[in-house]
């Protein structure tokens, strides 16, 4: 117990797990259920862990499975994960400031660009303030295009639009609409704050609060700054013009549509298919060519410190700078005529190398545990269970209990595993005093 609260990043996956269990509990109750019986403990567990990891991936019928009691769960729950894993980020750099002695210290303050070391207080006041008022405007909009246009009575208004608003802004992607979102898909009043929700959400919070307060001067950002923002509008931008160009004929998705619908479809589905998790459009009757996209922005995911999974944009586009000097002979790695410390090259490249393992491995145990799934399907899966994102294309409530279980622990792992990883790379660094002779392995 000493060396956990000696280095308390090491708690946070028994946080979590406690959460889970207390969720899973809750929701095996039988007032949780419409028809009043007992949940099975692997449905239990799934949907727990889908909630706290705010991925919103789901093995039955949402809305009509569950009631209002268990509706509430599942809020309350994402609001926790979603809070929680923001609020212990931001501890976590403050904790590993400490360890790293007074010049990392200075470089991970410089990094984050925002708060000083003793800030805690202010920190996590600036992320909770942020994230309520974010959800409650979008409430107030939701509520009032639902009540006004669709003839909803007030208070169900209210609940669906603060339901959708959580789950959105904390990229989970749990549903009141068997259907997911599609009736919504060419209503800006509806799909844009959603989509616009959750990539705030995504961004981080380090990242957002520096970009807002320095909006004039974006070339004085803090590198993960720049690499976060930047790239964070590098892929909507990409993921954008490919799917509407890839499903601009498909009657399945948005062919169908209006110009200024399938506009809007495209660019709230690539908005919430990066983190978010809901289906704007039918995911499970995308063009071929598209699943490849989304399951690309999927295990990049969002921004670090954010509600979002992944490996993270900062980590995905850190390594494309790594190749792009490799490739032209330069000696250093540099962004934004800054020099990246090769401590956090071999950072990125470590969570990079992990994460696509733990994907491939986890979509070879399901292929071989779930006869007839074919393999596309389980990489999408997997990948969204991985980065926490929700997308499915229908496999998840036909899988057999050792796939749900795997998509379960993959959730968790998806979810705690980055962060407690750098965070221990961080603990964990150390100076040898001596070194061995050099050599030049043949590569490639």
């Amino acid at each position: 117990m000493r060396r956990l609260l000696r280095h308390p990043v090491r708690l946070v996956p028994f946080g979590f797990l406690a959460v889970i269990l207390l969720g899973t509990g809750s929701l095996m109750l039988p007032w949780a259920t419409s028809e009043q019986h007992y949940t099975p403990f692997v449905t239990a567990l799934f949907t727990a862990t889908s909630s706290v990891s705010v991925t919103g991936m789901a093995v039955n019928d949402t809305p009509n499975y569950w009631n209002g009691f268990g509706l509430a769960m599942i809020t309350v729950l994402t609001q926790l994960g979603g809070l929680g894993i923001l609020t212990i980020a931001a501890l976590v750099i403050l904790v590993v400031s400490r360890q790293l002695g007074l010049r990392n210290r200075l470089l991970v303050q410089a990094e984050t660009a925002e708060f000083g070391i003793g800030d805690v207080r202010r920190l996590l006041t600036r992320i909770a303030a942020t994230v309520f008022i974010t959800e409650a405007v979008m409430t107030a909009v939701i509520t009032g295009r639902l009540w006004l246009a669709y003839d909803y009575p007030p208070w169900r208004a209210l609940w669906s639009a603060v339901f959708h608003s959580i789950q959105a802004f904390n990229n989970g992607g749990f549903t009141l609409y068997s259907e997911g979102l599609l009736a919504f898909s060419q209503d800006p009043w509806v799909a844009l704050p959603l989509g616009l929700g959750a990539i705030i959400g995504g961004l981080g919070f380090p990242a957002l609060f520096e970009a807002v307060r320095e909006w004039r001067r974006p070339s004085r950002w803090a590198v993960a700054t720049k690499l976060t923002i930047w790239g964070s509008l590098a892929l909507i931008a990409f993921g954008f013009g490919y799917l509407l160009l890839a499903e601009w004929t498909n009657p399945a998705t948005i062919g169908t549509y209006t110009m200024p619908g399938k506009v809007l479809a495209a660019f709230t589905q690539i908005a919430l298919s990066r983190t978010g998790g809901f289906d704007v459009i039918n995911v499970d009757q995308l063009a071929e060519a598209s699943n490849p996209l989304l399951i690309i922005l999927m295990f990049i995911g969002g921004g670090s410190a954010s509600t979002a999974g992944g490996i993270k944009v900062s980590t995905f586009f850190l390594l494309a700078f790594v190749i792009w000097a490799e490739l032209r002979g330069e000696p250093e790695v540099t962004v934004g005529r800054r020099q990246v410390a090769r401590a956090s090259q071999r950072q990125a490249l470590t969570v990079a190398l992990l994460s696509v393992a733990l994907v491939v491995v986890g979509t070879v145990v399901l292929v071989l545990t779930t006869v007839g799934v074919p393999y596309y399907q389980a990489l999408f899966e997997v990948t969204s269970a991985f980065s926490t994102t929700g997308l499915s294309v229908g496999l998840a409530p036909r899988l057999p209990r050792p796939g749900q279980y795997i998509l379960t622990a993959l959730m968790f792992i998806g979810r705690v595993g980055p962060l407690t990883l750098g965070s221990a790379i961080a603990l964990n660094a150390r100076r040898r005093l001596y070194r061995y002779p050099e050599e030049q392995p043949i590569v490639g």
